[in-house]
Parts: C-alpha cells; sequence; structure tokens
C-alpha cells in the first residue's frame, strides 16, 4: 500500500493505493468533502418606481452625500468612489428624491452594483 496526498479544487485528500504487479493501478474512490455553507446573499435595495443609480467601475465608497428622503437636482454628486487610487464623484443623472441609499462608506462595490435609487 502507498499512502499518496491527492489535491483536487484546493482541497487535500490522503489516499491509499495498493499496486498489483502486471495488472492496471487500482482506482481508489474518496468521498466528496461537505460542502461548505453559502453565505446569505446580501440583500439589494427594492427601487420602488425608482432609478438605480450603479457603480460604472470596482471601488470603494469614500463618501456618501446623500441620505433617504433628500432632493437632489441633476449634476450633484451622490457617491464618491475610489478605484485605481482616483476618486471618482458619482452624480444625478435627474433631479428628484433618493428613495433608498444601498451603500456606505468604506464598503467595497462591484461593476453594475446599486449605490442609490432616484425617484
Amino acid at each position: 500500500m502507498k499512502n499518496l496526498k491527492i489535491t483536487v479544487n484546493g482541497v487535500s485528500y490522503d489516499v491509499q493505493v495498493e499496486e498489483v504487479d502486471g495488472a492496471s493501478p487500482t482506482t481508489a474512490t474518496v468521498p466528496a468533502p461537505a460542502a461548505a455553507p453559502k453565505a446569505a446573499p446580501k440583500k439589494a435595495a427594492s427601487p420602488a418606481k425608482g432609478e438605480p443609480v450603479t457603480s460604472p467601475m470596482p471601488g470603494t465608497i469614500l463618501n456618501v452625500s446623500v441620505k433617504e428622503g433628500q432632493t437632489v437636482k441633476k449634476g450633484d454628486v451622490l457617491v464618491v468612489l475610489e478605484a485605481m487610487k482616483m476618486e471618482n464623484e458619482i452624480k444625478a443623472a435627474k433631479d428628484g428624491t433618493i428613495l433608498s441609499v444601498a451603500v456606505s462608506k468604506g464598503e467595497s462595490v462591484d461593476t453594475g452594483a446599486t449605490l442609490v435609487t432616484i425617484g
């Protein structure tokens, strides 16, 4: 018997393999590891008849300049996003009221993530 360590998709298995002279190698059956529990998905803000303002790139939220219920005008800064060591001001594309704020200072976001919703 040979004791071998096999790594599959980053998970290590200790297996024993028997050598047989003149025959094909023995196949070792190894039980699959138990699936790791998945984290609950983050709830997205439910845009109630509003237009979501999304992140144009992945980055970190440096500042949230608005709060729910606040009235904004086209061009007002909603969120400051740091990406590639540059600060990017995410501005309102239209006049309206902030229906929801989906991010907070220090949070990392991906491209397309909803930042705020304007109604």
